[in-house]
């Protein structure tokens, strides 16, 4: 068994301070980093890029809706061609910054609501999977296990990568669970890593109304944001480790 095991970082703006990534990159194998549009000032990206170069952590651009109030979490309707540009425009800036500190993006994966709306929507999905393509088609594109984000993907020729979430509810469509809602984010210590070693072991989850949902997976994914998150991903990891899982990044290093 080998996974990878990624945290979303570069969160922090300004004196807004989100998470703590430099004790997540001594954790996870691969750093979804902001790329500006929903969070991150220049200095904070410039900073986690060079701490995940120095860590040996596998840095994926995080694209996501231009949106900083709503933090990339309100759905927006953006047009195909504006959304395309969008997210070559956000590889491109964080590729800058990598390679500044000696390492590149890696892949890419989206952010908040278009993480949602490209996993439902065709359109917004080809837009994503356009802009990658057309800035470098060998980059893998991360996204929800079974979703319609990583069939427009697999159908342009992108290489994919299935990821799930250790501290998100799914529905028994295997979908997560809306933010909005009552028990979407799961921080009971021992439930987190107990659903996780089953995840990757047996590849089936738990859904919210107690049913099973089979879920195989490439990643798996702590949010930075979350309460206790470095603590979360440090039990995850213990616990694939201790069930024979070999965490290990899905690309090497550059």
């Amino acid at each position: 068994m080998r996974i990878d095991l990624n945290a979303d970082l570069g969160e922090s703006y300004g004196t807004w301070q989100v998470g703590d990534d430099e004790a997540m990159l001594a954790v996870v194998t691969s750093a979804n980093v902001a790329c500006g549009f929903h969070a991150g000032d220049s200095l904070t990206l410039q900073r986690t890029c060079a701490l995940a170069a120095e860590r040996g952590v596998v840095v994926g651009a995080q694209v996501g809706y231009n949106h900083l109030p709503g933090f990339g979490r309100w759905s927006i309707d953006v047009p195909s061609p504006e959304l395309t540009a969008d997210v070559i425009y956000q590889i491109g800036a964080l590729d800058g910054l990598c390679r500044v500190a000696g390492t590149r993006v890696a892949y890419v994966k989206p952010h908040g609501a278009l993480y949602n709306t490209a996993a439902v929507d065709r359109r917004q999905a080809e837009a994503v999977v356009a802009a990658i393509s057309a800035y470098d088609p060998s980059l893998p594109l991360m996204g929800l296990a079974g979703s319609v984000l990583l069939e427009a993907a697999a159908d342009a020729g992108l290489r994919t990568v299935s990821e799930a979430f250790a501290d998100r509810a799914y529905t028994p469509q295997g979908r997560l669970v809306p933010r909005r809602e009552p028990g979407s984010v799961v921080v009971e210590p021992g439930i987190v890593d107990e659903r996780m070693v089953r995840l990757v072991t047996e590849g089936r989850i738990t859904a919210v109304d107690g049913s099973d949902v089979e879920v195989r997976v490439d990643s798996v994914c702590v949010h930075g944001d979350s309460p206790g998150a470095v603590a979360t991903a440090w039990a995850v990891r213990t616990a694939l480790e201790q069930a024979g899982a070999q965490i290990a990044p899905f690309v090497e290093l550059p």
